[in-house]
């Protein structure tokens, strides 16, 4: 019998859409773009390259045949612009929309920033969606919405204060959009998001998401340094589900699986401690030097919740969601990647820093 997720792709198949996915050169949003393209979509993208990749496109064309990749509009522009948001969403049937300043830290540094990005320009993507007449507004949350809320697995209703200014500005995107579907009947499906990983997700900067960046750093012969004990825990969650997900809530045809957030993960936890043994294990046989390799601990990161686990009832039963990929197994599945990409690359972001840095050592 098929599942929700393989009708879906049918559907899609056979009746064509015009997409625009927005943060389209990041890590999600360049993993979206490719599935779409594969599914003979049409897709708008949309980035300002803050924290996305020119060469995330770029690996996206080399996979996919040249009539896929003519269908395809790059629009090089930044959420906070209404006009840009206007102009991407013209002749848009649905929006994944995965733009925005990630990272606890970051947030936390430059509040300011933050709120910009993921408030004032979810905002205008909403905006402009609701006045272009697009059908369906999928949106990036996150599961910092849960906040200090103690209680395990996540479920959607009950969640806690944020922690942080993201978390905040995470919250306000599901209120907007429930104000939008009350106010001005934009239909809309949030995603709340759990330490999602895999291919093209950048290992550089101080930002950057743990599993790439401890495999560069185990591929570089550098420190591999843990936040607390390492008894902290993450729901984490392969990229393939994310774009499963995202899929499933942009064809859901049952009303009430409208107008709804979802959790986004395995319902699992997963240690840090033993994230790195198992990203050890998986390096080893390539990289024998990191046979008794261990980790370096320290303090505990600020605005950090100690553990995370997701329940994806709600998911399963209004959209469909079946997660395929366990952690182990996503961790296989793009272990190659990983090698032929992290090992000696340094992001545009980090080498454009260290110009940076160079200059004003020169001055």
């Amino acid at each position: 019998m098929d599942t929700a997720y393989e009708k879906a792709l049918d559907q899609l198949r056979s009746a064509p859409r015009t997409w625009l996915v927005t943060g389209v050169a990041g890590f999600i949003g360049s993993n979206l773009l490719e599935t779409l393209l594969k599914l003979d979509q049409k897709v708008i993208g949309l980035d300002n390259f803050s924290t996305g990749h020119r060469g995330n496109l770029s690996q996206v064309k080399d996979l996919v045949s040249a009539r896929q990749w003519s269908a395809f509009r790059f629009i090089e522009g930044d959420i906070r612009s209404l006009d840009a948001c206007r102009r991407a969403c013209r002749s848009a049937q649905i929006v994944l929309h995965q733009a925005a300043l990630g990272s606890v830290p970051r947030s936390i540094e430059n509040p300011i920033g933050a709120h910009d990005s993921n408030v004032t320009g979810f905002l205008n993507m909403m905006m402009a969606a609701h006045t272009a007449g697009v059908k369906r507004f999928v949106y990036a949350s996150s599961s910092a919405v849960y906040g200090d809320h103690p209680a395990l697995p996540k479920v959607e209703p009950q969640t806690g204060r944020p922690l942080s200014p993201y978390a905040a500005t995470k919250h306000m995107n599901e209120v907007y959009a429930d104000v939008f579907a009350r106010c001005y009947g934009l239909e809309s499906v949030g995603l709340r998001y759990f330490n999602v990983f895999g291919p093209r997700q950048d290992p550089n900067g101080a930002y950057a998401a743990v599993i790439p960046k401890w495999i560069a750093s185990m591929m570089r012969h550098e420190p591999v340094f843990i936040n607390g004990d390492g008894e902290t825990a993450r729901d984490f969650c392969y990229i393939d589900n994310v774009v499963q997900a995202n899929l499933l809530a942009a064809t859901a045809q049952d009303p009430q699986a409208v107008n709804q957030v979802y959790n986004v993960a395995l319902n699992d936890k997963t240690t840090l401690n033993g994230l790195f043994e198992a990203i050890r294990a998986l390096l080893e046989p390539r990289f024998p030097q990191l046979q008794g390799l261990e980790p370096v601990y320290r303090d505990f990161r600020q605005g950090d919740v100690r553990y995370s686990q997701a329940d994806v009832g709600k998911a399963r039963e209004r959209l469909g969601y079946e997660p395929r990929v366990d952690v182990r197994a996503g961790l296989a599945a793009a272990i190659d990647w990983y090698v032929a990409n992290l090992g000696g690359r340094r992001s545009e972001h980090s080498e454009k820093a260290k110009a940076r840095g160079a200059a004003a050592i020169a001055r």
